[in-house]
């Protein structure tokens, strides 16, 4: 396997549209924007897949994530990174093409740049086998229970953000309400 700070990303602007590429150690390092698939999983009982990242992760080692997924390689769609991402995390085949949600531009906060981050969702009614380079620990949970587990377990940053944004969609707040979802775009 080769090093993922080597592998070539596509360098987006603030309008999502690719101005360059660069290795993601480069990308993190210069803070430079990029983009990102999430895909949030549910199984047949409509509970949500949480796990914990792997403490060698470039970004965010051994936190909380309710969505599985990451960056885009150089000339990779938003659709097949979701959908690769998903089966490459879960350790399964022949998953549904994941439906997209919505886009938003998160901004790390001086950790690695912005990125551009395409939220998804699928049911997996697979057995799952989680790569053991990206998780250490994983669970089925009802979505009552991760609501109840935001304020005590450390979350990755983007993910956190992405759910709060989901819910307030589902909750049917807008863009201009509190706790809505300013800075998304269609997703796909």
């Amino acid at each position: 396997m080769t090093d993922p700070a080597e592998e070539i990303l596509d360098v987006v602007d603030e309008n999502d549209e690719v101005i360059g590429q660069a290795p993601r150690g480069e990308v993190y390092a210069r803070g430079l924007i990029h983009r990102c698939a999430f895909v949030l999983v549910r199984d047949a009982e409509d509970r949500i897949f949480v796990h914990r990242r792997t403490p060698t992760k470039l970004l965010f080692p051994s936190l909380y994530d309710m969505f599985v997924g990451g960056v885009l390689g150089a000339g990779e769609s938003y659709d097949a990174a979701a959908l690769r991402e998903a089966e490459e995390e879960l350790g399964v085949s022949g998953l549904p093409r994941p439906e997209p949600l919505f886009r938003f531009l998160h901004d790390s906060g001086g950790v690695a740049g912005k990125w551009w981050s395409a939220v998804y969702e699928v049911r997996c009614e697979l057995p799952v086998n989680p790569q053991a380079t990206e998780v250490a620990w994983h669970a089925f949970l009802p979505e009552e229970e991760v609501a109840a587990r935001l304020a005590t377990w450390e979350w990755v940053p983007d993910g956190l953000a992405a759910y709060q944004r989901m819910s307030a969609l589902r909750a049917g707040r807008s863009a201009g309400e509190p706790g809505g979802t300013g800075g998304e775009r269609a997703g796909g």
